[in-house]
């Protein structure tokens, strides 16, 4: 566990990920009590300084995880550690906005305002649903804008110093696609997407026979509509996505390759008469409905998971962050290096 939080907490080091959207994670926001500390200077960056008390506020949300989930025996060492990591992000914060003035890049009010009606408009909230989600997370709603702001000047800044430097070519795209969306398939071994609805979840429903019947027949239903759309064409993937009640949905009911020798009895009746793409009957389990559809199967072949043109732009992106990541680190630890700082 306590690995766990300090690899989490290290990632405030890079402002490079999402701050802001800490808000929509599901997080505890227990404060951490230090009234009976006197403020005090705990780091020098350059000109700058930064209290005790800004450490405090900025890691208040993790500190108060930390607090909520961490053994009594460990608690004081992990909050250390924690309150270390918070004070290096902050200045990397620090040096990022020292930058920016150095080199004329500033965020304005409407930017961030700008910014902040997008998020509401991406989760559907309203002013007021946003303010109640900030102060329900424990978050100050200053200092949200002004990681809000940190993170817009970081922006500009990576596009000014960094984006120059960064080159995606077709070649590496391909290397990608190769390795991550195409499966070498042998004799005899198939590569199978799955559709599931199950039954019998709930503990009061097991307690009534008709209401068990009830929620298998409503389950079988809800089979058959999504097994109609799929043999009429639609996406596999997107309707497992949709509709899936099986974890395979977040992969778009991607559950792999298997041998035919590993395959159950009720997979093999289903499977082995299909030939590639096509959709099998529904089957029924102790616990559900599915039905699968055969990517490839019974000879050598080479498969993808999406044709190539499809994903090239999500591939594109994906390296991209990668590349931008590793290129921040470095310009990030540059700046340290020129930089003064003393940590007290």
């Amino acid at each position: 566990m306590t690995s766990h939080f300090f690899c989490q907490l290290s990632r405030c080091r890079l402002i490079f990920l999402p701050i802001l959207f800490v808000l929509f994670f599901s997080i505890s926001s227990t404060p951490v009590c230090h009234a009976e500390l006197i403020d005090r200077v705990v780091a020098v960056v350059n000109t700058s300084v930064i209290t005790m008390s800004e450490v405090d506020e900025e890691g208040k949300v993790y500190f108060g995880k930390i607090t909520a989930a961490a053994s009594s025996e460990n608690l004081a060492e992990m909050l250390t550690k924690a309150r270390e990591n918070i004070l290096n992000g902050l200045i990397d914060k620090f040096l990022i906005r020292q930058k920016a003035k150095e080199m004329h890049i500033s965020v304005s009010d409407a930017e961030i305002q700008q910014t902040i009606e997008k998020v509401m408009l991406k989760n559907n909230f309203t002013p007021e649903q946003f303010a109640s989600k900030l102060e329900e997370q424990g978050i100050n709603e200053k200092i949200y804008h002004d990681n809000l702001r940190s993170q817009l000047l970081q922006k500009k800044l990576i596009s000014y110093a960094i984006h120059s430097k960064i080159a995606i070519t077709d070649e590496m795209i391909l290397d990608y696609y190769d390795t991550h969306y195409t499966k070498h398939l042998q004799e005899d071994e198939f590569y199978l997407l799955q559709i599931g609805f199950i039954w019998g979840q709930d503990p009061e429903v097991r307690k009534s026979t008709p209401a068990l019947y009830l929620d298998k027949k409503a389950a079988e239903k809800r089979a058959k509509r999504v097994h109609t759309l799929a043999t009429q064409g639609q996406d596999f993937r997107e309707l497992a996505k949709k509709f899936s009640e099986l974890p395979s949905a977040e992969d778009g009911g991607d559950i792999g390759i298997f041998q035919k020798k590993d395959l159950a009895d009720d997979m093999k009746k289903a499977v082995l008469p299909l030939g590639q793409g096509e959709i099998s009957e529904i089957i029924e389990t102790p616990a559900g409905f599915q039905f699968f559809k055969l990517l490839s199967g019974k000879q050598t072949a080479i498969v993808t998971r999406a044709p190539l043109e499809s994903v090239k732009d999500e591939i594109r992106n994906k390296l991209y962050q990668d590349k931008l990541k590793v290129e921040f680190a470095v310009w990030i630890t540059q700046i340290r290096q020129k930089a003064y700082i003393q940590k007290m």
